[in-house]
C-alpha cells in the first residue's frame, strides 16, 4: 500500500510502499477512504512534539472494514467506520468512570515482542504507527477500540473530519463545557476544531457565539457556521471588545489554536464564574494560568483532550447530526486532495487561510 512517511522531523513527508500486517485477535483492517489534515499532525511533522521515526502520521480518518481479528465484536467486514486516536482499553479507572478520552490505551497497542503493524515493502524494516492509527495510508490496522461503525449512508470524506476536529470541538461544547441554551460562548481560533466548536455551540442553543481569529476568511466561515459576532484575535483590544459585547464576559471561552496568546485571550474574556477550556496543543514548555482575582471571581481553567469524548457513542450521534442537517461539515472542508498532495496541503495549513484539507483515496 502507499503511505506518507515522516522520515525525520522538519522534512516533507515521503510517499512509499508499506506492508501492513494481518489483523490480530482484537484488530481491524480498514481501507482508508479519506483522512483530514490536522494541526496535531503538523506538531509532530515539525518536531514540536516528539515521536519515534520513521512514522506514518494521520489520525482523522474514515474507511471501510476489510478484515477483522478473531475476537472482534464491535465491527464487521463491510462496515463504514470512523477512527479516533483516543483508543480506550475499557477497564482502567478512566474508562470505568466514563472518562474514556483520558485512557492511555496501553492494551490497544501490539506488545513489544509482536510483529510490527507496518513495515517497508522494500526491506521489511519497521515503520512506527503514530497515535494508534497512521491514517495517511491506503490501509489502517487498528485496535477495535480505535474505530466505530457509522451509518453507511454517511459520505466518508465528511465522516473523516468527525474523527478529530469535530469530536474535539463538539465534545468540548457537549461534554467538557456542557453548554446550556442561552449561555455565551467565545471561540478563539477558527480552524477545523474552532469551526466545529462554533457549529456545536449553535446546536446547543448558545445565546451568543463570538469567534476570534486573525484571518478575515475564517471569520466569514465562522459566521456561516453560527457565530453571532466576530473579532480580530490580533486586535490589542480583542478581549475588551468581547467583554463589552457580552456586558461582562462569556460563560465559556474555548481555545482551539494551541498558542499561549490565544489561551490568555480566552481567559481574559471570561465573566465571573466563567470557564476557559483549552483544546489546542500548546508547546510543551508553556503554561497557562489564572490570576488571583480570577480565582476570587470563581473563574475556572480546564483542558479537554479530544473534547472529553466518548467516541463509540458520540461519533454516531455526530453523524446523525450531519444527516439531519444540523452539523455543517461541508463548510469546514476547504478542499479534497490526493495523497500525493499532502505536503502542499500542510503548507496551506501553515498559511492559515483555509479550514480543513481532506485526502481522498481511490476506492
Amino acid at each position: 500500500m502507499k503511505a506518507a512517511i515522516l522520515e525525520k522531523a522538519g522534512q516533507p513527508l515521503v510517499i512509499d510502499d508499506l506492508t501492513v500486517s494481518k489483523p490480530g485477535p482484537h484488530e481491524v483492517l480498514i481501507r482508508t477512504a479519506a483522512c483530514g489534515l490536522c494541526h496535531s499532525d503538523l506538531h509532530f511533522i515539525e518536531g514540536t512534539y516528539p515521536h519515534a521515526m520513521p512514522a506514518v502520521p494521520g489520525h482523522e480518518a474514515a474507511g471501510i472494514v476489510e478484515a477483522v481479528g478473531s475476537e472482534v465484536r464491535t465491527v464487521k467486514v463491510g462496515d463504514a467506520v470512523v477512527t479516533c486516536l483516543s483508543a480506550y482499553c475499557g477497564h482502567c479507572e478512566f474508562c470505568v468512570t466514563g472518562r474514556m478520552a483520558l485512557c492511555l490505551g496501553g492494551d490497544t497497542r501490539r506488545a513489544a515482542g509482536d510483529a510490527p503493524r507496518l513495515t517497508r515493502s522494500s526491506d521489511g524494516s519497521t515503520v512506527n504507527q503514530m497515535l494508534n492509527l497512521s491514517a495517511f495510508a491506503e490501509m489502517m490496522l487498528v485496535h477495535e477500540h480505535a474505530c466505530v461503525a457509522i451509518n453507511p449512508d454517511m459520505p466518508l470524506d465528511r465522516a473523516a473530519v468527525i474523527g478529530c476536529a469535530v469530536t474535539t470541538g463538539a465534545g468540548a461544547v457537549f461534554n467538557a463545557c456542557k453548554v446550556t441554551p442561552g449561555e455565551t460562548v467565545a471561540v478563539v481560533g477558527c480552524g477545523g476544531v474552532g469551526l466545529a466548536t462554533i457549529n456545536a455551540a449553535r446546536i446547543a442553543g448558545a445565546g451568543r457565539i463570538i469567534a476570534a481569529d486573525p484571518m478575515p476568511e475564517k471569520r466569514e466561515l465562522a459566521k456561516k457556521l453560527g457565530a453571532t459576532d466576530v473579532i480580530d484575535a490580533m486586535d490589542p483590544d480583542a478581549a475588551k471588545q468581547i467583554v463589552e459585547l457580552t456586558k461582562g464576559g462569556v460563560d465559556h471561552a474555548i481555545e482551539a489554536v494551541g498558542r499561549p496568546a490565544s489561551a490568555n485571550l480566552a481567559v481574559a474574556t471570561l465573566r465571573r464564574g466563567g470557564t476557559a477550556t483549552i483544546l489546542g496543543m500548546m508547546p510543551l514548555n508553556e503554561k497557562v494560568g489564572l490570576a488571583a482575582m480570577d480565582l476570587l471571581s470563581g473563574k475556572k481553567l480546564q483542558g479537554a483532550i479530544m473534547g472529553a469524548n466518548r467516541f463509540p457513542v458520540d461519533l454516531p450521534r455526530l453523524v446523525d447530526f450531519y444527516m439531519r442537517g444540523l452539523l455543517d461539515l461541508d463548510t469546514i472542508i476547504a478542499e479534497r486532495i490526493p495523497l500525493s498532495g499532502i505536503n502542499e496541503g500542510f503548507e496551506k495549513m501553515k498559511a492559515g487561510h483555509t479550514a480543513r484539507s481532506v485526502i481522498v483515496f481511490d476506492q
